[in-house]
């Protein structure tokens, strides 16, 4: 398999908004330097969503004046709505991503309007977006499962995708947010969405909360998309569903694409270097297997 993806670093926000503590400004900041020196050109740096509900993103604004800007990277910003699209483009965000819930039940319980209403706030965000330059692009959650209503139709995903679509996003993504899927639904969905949205650019987002993420990852590499969202250490989740735990580990992504033949321009080592240094800040081992058990060939069999 020779082909490139785009790997989106999403561990200094989907990673950290789950942690107990709230790991300090400064450190977030050499985080994200850390994950752009290893080659990560895209970045979902911080959300700008409400302080109280997730206190650990409160500091968005200081994260980004703190960054050392590079013209070839792209810094996320995450949004739910047009007062958070307003600090994202003000603090210098030169993408921003917003997602909309599959589910009504859990759109509500996350952005707290149903889900018709969130549909109609992206289209005026990702108007407005492409109006001041900022690249916008959207993500269907919920698509492989809701901790509140069960199963989630592949109709009523591709339904949602085409409605988000018309705003002539950047990307639509596809999430398993809280790790229900398997290969077998990567591929339907991707396969239908690719039917649906002809010439649309499709990313996918994986949890490995029940050990299917690299399995659902491989899926969509083979159905055709372009970029996939992994977090450093495999750390995050959703904390607004239950036991959503755990995004795939980008060392451990990178490591299975490398060997597979397929390009991410990211320097492993480096990578490795990050997730040892994330496992001292935060004071405890991270999911990832990859810095359990190294790389391969480890140096001295390829000297051999």
């Amino acid at each position: 398999m020779s082909r490139a993806i785009e790997i989106v670093e999403v561990g200094p926000r989907d990673g950290l908004q789950s942690e107990p503590g709230v790991m300090p400004t400064a450190a977030k900041i050499e985080f994200i330097e850390r994950l752009i020196d290893a080659g990560l050109r895209r970045l979902e740096v911080t959300s700008f969503v409400n302080p109280k509900k997730v206190p650990q993103m409160a500091d968005a604004e200081q994260v980004l004046a703190g960054l050392n800007k590079r013209a070839d990277v792209r810094y996320v910003g995450l949004v739910l709505n047009r007062k958070g699209f307003e600090r994202a483009v003000a603090a210098g965000c030169n993408e921003i991503g917003m997602a909309v819930v599959a589910s009504d039940t859990f759109n509500r319980r996350n952005q707290g309007v149903g889900t018709d209403e969130s549909i109609a706030a992206w289209l005026e965000i990702a108007k407005e977006a492409h109006a001041v330059g900022v690249r916008p692009q959207v993500t269907v959650s919920a698509a492989f499962g809701c901790p509140f209503e069960g199963e989630i139709s592949v109709d009523r995903v591709i339904e949602v995708a085409k409605r988000v679509a018309e705003a002539n996003p950047y990307e639509v993504a596809f999430a398993d947010t809280i790790g229900v899927g398997v290969p077998s639904q990567v591929t339907e969905i991707l396969t239908r969405a690719r039917e649906a949205l002809p010439g649309v650019r499709l990313r996918a987002h994986f949890h490995n909360t029940r050990n299917t993420g690299i399995a659902n990852a491989y899926a969509a590499v083979a159905a055709g998309v372009s970029a996939l969202d992994s977090s450093a250490g495999g750390i995050g989740g959703c904390p607004f569903a239950p036991a959503a735990t755990g995004n795939i580990p980008t060392e451990d992504l990178v490591y299975m694409l490398q060997r597979m033949g397929v390009s991410t321009g990211i320097d492993l080592d480096k990578l490795l270097a990050t997730g040892e240094w994330l496992q001292q800040t935060l004071g405890r081992s991270v999911p990832g297997m990859l810095l359990k058990a190294g790389g391969f060939p480890k140096p001295s069999a390829q000297a051999a």
